[in-house]
């Protein structure tokens, strides 16, 4: 499923229709959405990490709930922050995704973020192999496969926090529901928090309706506001 960014090479996949924009960035053409700004690292630190209040949340046995792995981005910032703050203890990261990409498409994707270029690799080295489970030092990572309004019965832990980074509402509407987002709330600890690039009016009255206590603060970039929460019960 090798993807060209060389103009004039569109070529797809099967699910998520794959490709390389004039503006070399990774989009769906089924979500009509791109994975992340051209300033990817500052987009997750800003959107999931601070909306997080992270790392001054970290603590023993942190969790991490995450809509929408895609390249994994949101991930290596992530634990590149806790290997930093926390050496000696192991992050939890469980993420679903309902189409997971290919190494050599994430590859392609991050090839311009040094800062995060051995994280990536690392973790890359296992995920080529098929794991769903990945350990390596600092990191017990799993991946939950399918249609999260499915598979997010399968999981019966709670989180600490969330990243929701499922395509836009607008597009997406499924990743946005209701009662997904009731099923976000019940896996979270009390206290835990969320963040989203989104400030669909329709995000925020579902996740109010779910417990949790939101604010609208400034987005990134050009996005003029996002969301975040604590869950109030």
């Amino acid at each position: 499923m090798g993807l060209s960014k060389e103009k004039g090479a569109p070529q797809y996949s099967d699910y998520l229709e794959l490709f390389w924009g004039n503006d070399r960035q990774l989009r769906s053409a089924r979500f009509q959405d791109i994975f992340f700004s051209p300033n990817g690292i500052e987009e997750t630190r800003h959107v999931f990490i601070e909306g997080n209040d992270l790392p001054a949340n970290f603590k023993e046995n942190f969790h991490i709930g995450e809509l929408g792995f895609g390249t994994g981005l949101n991930l290596f910032v992530a634990l590149q922050l806790w290997r930093e703050r926390c050496p000696d203890s192991i992050l939890q990261y469980t993420s679903f995704e309902i189409a997971p990409l290919p190494s050599k498409i994430i590859t392609e994707a991050l090839e311009e973020f040094d800062a995060i270029g051995d994280i990536c690799r690392e973790f890359l080295s296992e995920w080529e192999k098929g794991k769903i489970k990945i350990e390596i030092p600092n990191l017990a990572f799993e991946l939950i496969v399918g249609d999260v309004r499915e598979t997010i019965h399968t999981f019966n832990k709670k989180v600490d926090c969330w990243f929701l980074d499922g395509f836009s509402p607008s597009t997406n509407q499924e990743m946005w529901e209701e009662d997904l987002l009731q099923h976000v709330a019940d896996r979270t600890k009390s206290g835990g928090t969320f963040a989203t690039f989104s400030s669909a009016s329709s995000v925020r009255e579902n996740m109010m309706k779910a417990g949790f206590e939101i604010s609208r603060v400034p987005g990134f970039g050009k996005k003029k506001h996002m969301l975040k929460g604590v869950l109030s019960k």
